[in-house]
Parts: structure tokens; sequence; C-alpha cells
């Protein structure tokens, strides 16, 4: 059935979106911001971005990773493996991709310590994502396919069962003197629906097949 099997794919804030997550000990603060990012670029703008609202910061810790396997971080002046290297393994672990974290310190006037320091910044971007959760802004990305399809009017009704039967979603319709249908179905489920919709048109090639890419479903 479709849906059933274990799918490749990952989570990430929705685009546009910014959360903010804070934890304090001592009085030094510690405020996580996260975002969505489609690269490197623009993880060095948002970086930027949070390095100049908090400019008069001790510290502005960035940690990034992305869809392709790319990530950096860095411990912005504090001690090493102390506060990027934590922030990354927060986002590692709640299996994010496509963002990017920058924790912002103000210093309170009493050093914590290495294990004081991987605490804080780990609490704080996991508020960060814990906050992303409540508000419903995580989403999740699966591996899909489009498949668009050129029919006569009449198999309208009959195209679009196909289409739900196979687990896929009419993404656009337009209708003029044929209907071309945009279809999405996840990686591998299209395969049902092209057979299905290639016998209902008596051998004849109505359907075309995207490349699979990660998207929201």
């Amino acid at each position: 059935m479709p849906g059933e099997s274990s799918r490749p794919g990952y989570f990430t804030l929705a685009k546009g979106i910014e959360v903010t997550g804070e934890f304090e000990d001592r009085r030094s603060r510690f405020i996580a911001q996260l975002a969505h990012v489609s690269g490197e670029a623009e993880a060095n703008a948002f970086i930027k971005k949070a390095r100049s609202r908090h400019h008069d910061a001790r510290h502005n810790v960035p940690a990034w990773v992305l869809e392709d396997g790319r990530e950096r971080c860095s411990d912005d002046g504090e001690p090493s493996r102390t506060a990027g290297m934590p922030t990354l393994e927060v986002l590692h672990g709640a299996g994010l991709k496509d963002v990017c974290c920058v924790v912002t310190r103000y210093f309170g006037g009493t050093l914590l310590g290495p294990g004081g320091l991987v605490r804080a910044y780990t609490a704080a971007t996991q508020e960060a994502v814990e906050a992303a959760h409540a508000l419903g802004s995580v989403v999740e990305m699966t591996l899909v396919t489009s498949v668009v399809v050129q029919i006569p009017y009449s198999a309208y009704d009959r195209i679009t069962c196909m289409v739900a039967d196979a687990g896929g979603r009419v993404r656009d319709s337009v209708f003029a003197e044929d209907v071309q249908l945009t279809c999405t179905f996840h990686a591998g489920d299209e395969e049902a629906f092209v057979a299905a919709a290639t016998d209902f048109a008596n051998g004849d090639d109505i359907c075309s097949v995207g490349e699979p890419r990660f998207a929201e479903f």
C-alpha cells in the first residue's frame, strides 16, 4: 500500500519562518535563532543578520546543515567544541536539514566552564527546536515524483480516482482543449498510476514522468 514503506526524507523549517529559544545560566543569556536556509549563501546571510541584530553580544555562534550533506559550525571565540558543535548536534538529533541556527550569548560575568557552556548552547538550541514544533513550523520533506497527464474531459473523474488510488495528489489542473493534470506521488508510487493510466488509454503514452526530488507532500 502507498505510504506504508520507509521513505527517504528529512525535516526542515517552513520557508520564511524564524523561531527563537532562550536559556539562562548565572546571568549569561543564550538566545538561539533558527531559520530555514536553502544553501550556504542563505546561511551566511542569516548569520550576518543575527550578528547585526546582536552586535553588542559577546558571542554569536553559528551552525548550519544542508540536505546535500554540507554543514559547518563555529565556536566564535568560545573554547573549542563547547558551542558550535553542541548546537550542530542538536540539529542532527532533531533530524533537521536546510536550517541555520545562531546562538547569541550575552555574558553574565561568571565563567561557566566547558561543561556549562555545552549544556547552555545545547539547551538554547533545543528550546528553539521545541518552539518550532509547537508553532507547527517543522515540515517533512520526502522524495516525490511529479507526473503530468494529458486527458480528454470525459476521462477526468476516472483519472483523478486513479491518482488517489495510487496514493498521489493532483497539484494543478489546466482545462483547455484537453485537461492537463499535474500530480505528485511518493517516489515509486507513480509507477502503479502510470501503468493504470496507460492501460486505461489503450496503450497510449499519456503520462510525462519527472525526476524524483525532495518536497513537501
